[in-house]
């Protein structure tokens, strides 16, 4: 299977443990990670989470463009 790299930006504390670990253990975090971000894609909470923001997101920027207080 061809992968992917991506970039995803984390605490320092977290970045330095992915760091020092073994290669093995490395792979181990990928797929993990993987199947976690995967999943997280393709069921339903995510899709209402990402609505939830989306709109938070158009509240915030109407209440800017209208000098709406929060």
């Amino acid at each position: 299977m061809a992968k992917a790299t991506i970039t995803i930006p984390l605490d320092p504390q977290t970045a330095r443990a992915y760091d020092s670990a073994a290669p093995e253990q490395k792979r181990k975090m990928q797929a993990l990670l993987s199947l976690w971000l995967r999943e997280l894609v393709n069921t339903r909470r995510y899709s209402k989470y990402s609505m939830t923001l989306d709109a938070k997101r158009r509240n915030a920027d109407l209440r800017q463009r209208c000098w709406i207080p929060s």
